[in-house]
């Protein structure tokens, strides 16, 4: 899942951004109004955590020139600025939910994770593809009855895939959602991790789940190879 934190203070910018990215997610970050704006209209964030208090554009601002712009993307309010006025004035510019600071990392999360379930269907918190399991609460995966331990990147990447399953994902697509703004496109970190994925999930299976499609992409599928 790929996140906007928009934040000027650079102290709380990067707490989060830390905790988030040591839960699997990438994370982008915007320091002022005009540069969220930017990020928030060219790239597909899954969530966006919004400060008011930001230069040149402020949160409300940002808010209601995004969602002119016909972005549905869940936004969490996150502001020192938490009377009763302010949390009608976010919720009514567009906002999905808002949190006071000082804020507990945890409950931040729960809230982001609550957004990304209620904003589509397919949010659901148990993935499966034949006999593979992924709790996302619990960060649990199984392949059967065998327990796959994986780091945060390869969880977030075989999450993106398991949330689009039988659908082919190009690398460009995967990029957008498990990488960060500073991903170097020409690199082959995408291909790199899925080795990781299949020598973790697959090997060992008789069913091998994910599958390469030369020259388009990687599709997860529980369906029977053609010719098998």
């Amino acid at each position: 899942m790929r996140v906007l934190v928009v934040e000027d203070d650079s102290g709380v910018a990067g707490f989060v951004r830390r905790g988030l990215t040591e839960e699997g997610f990438a994370v982008d970050v915007a320091a002022d109004g005009r540069e969220a704006f930017r990020l928030a209209l060219d790239h597909p964030y899954d969530v966006i955590v919004l400060d008011l208090m930001i230069p040149h554009m402020d949160g409300l601002e940002v808010l209601r020139e995004v969602r002119k712009h016909g972005s549905r993307t869940p936004v969490l309010i996150l502001s020192a600025r938490d009377d009763v006025d302010q949390k009608v004035a976010g919720l009514n510019a567009g906002a999905d939910d808002y949190l006071g600071k000082p804020f507990a990392f945890e409950e931040l999360l729960a809230r982001l994770r609550a957004l990304l379930r209620r904003s589509s269907d397919s949010q659901d918190t148990i993935l499966q593809a034949g006999d593979l399991t992924v709790d996302v609460v619990k960060r649990r995966v199984m392949r059967g009855e065998r327990k796959v331990d994986l780091s945060p990147k390869e969880f977030a990447l075989l999450e993106y895939l398991l949330r689009n399953q039988g659908n082919v994902l190009t690398r460009t697509m995967i990029a957008e959602h498990v990488w960060d703004q500073h991903f170097d496109s020409f690199s082959n970190v995408i291909d790199v991790y899925i080795r990781y994925l299949r020598a973790k999930v697959d090997e060992g299976s008789d069913q091998k789940l994910i599958r390469t499609i030369r020259g388009v992409g990687y599709v997860i599928t529980d369906e029977p190879e053609q010719g098998s």
